[in-house]
């Protein structure tokens, strides 16, 4: 086994915070100044969010089921089971599924899509420098992972599941809660309406 680099996860993680948090800035500015191109209460701006709500609650979902395999391992093995035979960061597809869930709140499909983008970018960047630790800490068994498995976009052709497993609760809660906080993105984009239709926020731009 070759030796690590030194890369703190935490670090990476942190780093991939403050993105998205600046990230999510930046395109709630747009949402602050543009509308979906039926108005707040049109039938496209509802349809919009309706399947925006969907696509947070598979999100919900998905991370939940993901965390059952991972369990906070992603440091000690290498996960290859589950959704992690299909692609090796399932986390970070169903956070794109998020991601345009919570954009599609706005009642736009240009935001919604917007925020996948912006997902995309910040979480290839993450999993770069993950990718170069995992290869640092666990070599050959990596690479030959690596070579096999798909980055993000899952080859279902390649499932394999386990014939049990060991539950971490905390890990399990702790990625439902996290995942809870997309729906904040709900009375967020509910209150940008508001101000847009009481006159606080001025709309320079209808969009799909």
């Amino acid at each position: 086994m070759t030796t690590a680099p030194a890369l703190d996860l935490h670090v990476v993680q942190k780093i991939r915070k403050v993105a998205v948090g600046l990230a999510l800035l930046v395109l709630i500015g747009l949402a602050l100044v543009s509308q979906s191109f039926g108005g707040a209460d049109g039938r496209w701006h509802e349809a919009v969010e309706a399947v925006g709500l969907g696509a947070i609650l598979l999100a919900i979902v998905g991370r939940a089921w993901c965390s059952l395999y991972v369990g906070g391992r992603k440091k000690a093995e290498i996960v290859a089971r589950g959704p992690y035979s299909i692609t090796r960061n399932p986390l970070y597809l169903f956070s794109f599924v998020a991601a345009f869930g919570m954009g599609a709140q706005s009642g736009t499909l240009t935001i919604a899509v917007l925020f996948v983008i912006a997902a995309i970018l910040v979480f290839t960047l993450t999993v770069q420098r993950e990718e170069r630790f995992l290869r640092g800490q666990f070599g050959a068994v990596y690479e030959a992972y690596f070579a096999r498995t798909p980055r993000f976009w899952p080859r279902f052709s390649l499932w394999q599941d386990e014939a049990e497993l060991t539950i971490r609760p905390s890990f399990f809660v702790l990625t439902i809660r996290d995942g809870l906080t997309f729906l904040l993105a709900i009375p967020l984009f509910e209150m940008i309406d508001a101000g847009q239709q009481g006159g606080v926020f001025s709309v320079l731009a209808h969009l799909i």
